[in-house]
């Protein structure tokens, strides 16, 4: 019987991890949530940096579900926000604008625009690279109570969109130049120096996203001659995404106490965008908020070079609420895929995977209490996965990222 490495050692390490530390009676203060990335997760980065209004989101209609804009790229709240809520944290503020002692359940280091490349954006955002600069200068000027809760942290993680979208956007010769697969290499090394230097400040649990369906966005629609998905801005999001999940099993077996889930944005993205009205959306091609055919122009909210733009009703009716970003329903949407692992639209495929998840989770919280000599747990939960391994291994992850917070 073949059993995914990932999951036994996920399994065996969260146990010793609450066994051993008495986490169970611990306050939750001392679970902290730390964010990266780009736009998908930005709460307002941007709004502290000098930057132009194409990188910020600090001005209506942004916020329009959330009360007020607050530099969030969406109507509303982000997936980062959602998985706060549901592991019962505040949401997480963004790192340049916390005060002394704010980070106790958290931060947000995450930039509009910025890349896993320093030249994506250069100049107007917060590189992947500066922003572990800044998880650095967080732990130096913490404590030890600061240090065992940057260690102890979960690592929310979304990165390289930008560095695929500015060159097919704006130089798109580029690729004529070097191969696909190499700039891919190129952005994959970066975030594999990243993640690196996250593990040796002490991070071990990193929950990563993959790139969604760059090609569906009506950003790049409008650079097609129909109006279709753009075939190459999507064959680099699937290459990036392959070889994104290949350095984590890598890193995995190289990194003592490496722990990582994977959430298949592009496999999600892509059933809302076949199936839209499955998820309760009525259009999945052409943003909310913008100008121009799809709305595609980004112009919302009138302060990026052109004030006229288009504002639809329902924000929570369309996938994508700007050029680029989704709406707050569909981020509330993928938060509640990554963490419960299924969505009551499409049952059919992943119920299996929210069972076999919740019993093996069940099943560790009874092998945490009771008995830890029995073997009983063990042999149950290699049963589950044995039953499904390409199931276990596509979603148990992702659950366990959620165990430690909600019972952390």
């Amino acid at each position: 019987m073949s059993i995914p490495t990932l999951h036994i050692i996920l399994l065996a390490s969260l146990a010793s991890l609450l066994v051993s530390t008495g986490r169970a009676d611990q306050s939750r203060e001392e679970v902290a949530l730390f964010i990266f990335g780009d736009s998908i997760n930005d709460a307002g980065t941007n709004n502290y940096i000098n930057t132009t209004a194409d990188f910020r989101a600090n001005f209506p209609p942004y916020g329009k579900t959330f009360h007020n804009p607050t530099g969030r790229f969406s109507d509303g709240r982000l997936i980062a926000d959602f998985i706060a809520e549901f592991a019962k944290l505040p949401l997480i503020p963004p790192y340049l604008q916390m005060k002394d002692g704010e980070f106790m359940a958290g931060t947000n280091f995450a930039s509009g625009g910025a890349g896993a490349l320093v030249d994506t954006y250069k100049g107007f955002v917060v590189n992947f690279k500066m922003q572990l600069k800044q998880l650095k200068q967080l732990r130096k000027e913490g404590k030890d109570q600061a240090n065992r809760i940057i260690k102890e942290g979960v690592y929310l993680i979304s990165i390289g969109s930008n560095d695929y979208l500015m060159p097919l956007v704006y130089n798109p010769a580029l690729f004529q130049s070097i191969s696909t697969e190499d700039y891919v290499g190129m952005v994959i090394g970066n975030i594999t120096t990243v993640l690196k230097g996250m593990y040796k400040v002490g991070g071990r649990k990193f929950a990563m996203m993959g790139i969604g369906p760059l090609g569906c966005v009506p950003g790049m629609r409008l650079l097609t001659r129909n109006g279709s998905c753009s075939g190459a801005a999507n064959k680099l999001a699937m290459l990036h995404n392959t070889a994104l999940t290949s350095i984590l099993a890598k890193l995995e077996t190289r990194l003592h106490g490496f722990k990582y889930s994977y959430f298949d944005f592009y496999a999600s993205g892509s059933e809302k965008i076949r199936h839209p009205s499955k998820y309760g959306f009525k259009e999945a091609e052409n943003a909310c908020c913008g100008s121009g055919p799809y709305k595609a122009s980004p112009t919302c909210g009138g302060k990026r070079g052109v004030k006229e733009y288009s504002l639809c009703r329902h924000p929570e009716k369309f996938l994508f609420f700007d050029t680029y970003h989704p709406s707050e329903r569909a981020n509330k949407q993928s938060a509640q895929l990554m963490w419960n692992g299924s969505l009551s639209h499409i049952a059919d495929e992943l119920a299996k995977l929210h069972n076999i998840a919740l019993i093996s989770i069940l099943t560790l919280w009874d092998f945490m209490n009771h008995d830890l000599s029995s073997r009983f747990a063990q042999n149950k939960i290699l049963k589950f996965i044995a039953r499904d391994e390409q199931c276990a291994t596509r979603t148990l992850g992702l659950y366990l990222v959620a165990f430690w917070l909600d019972f952390g």
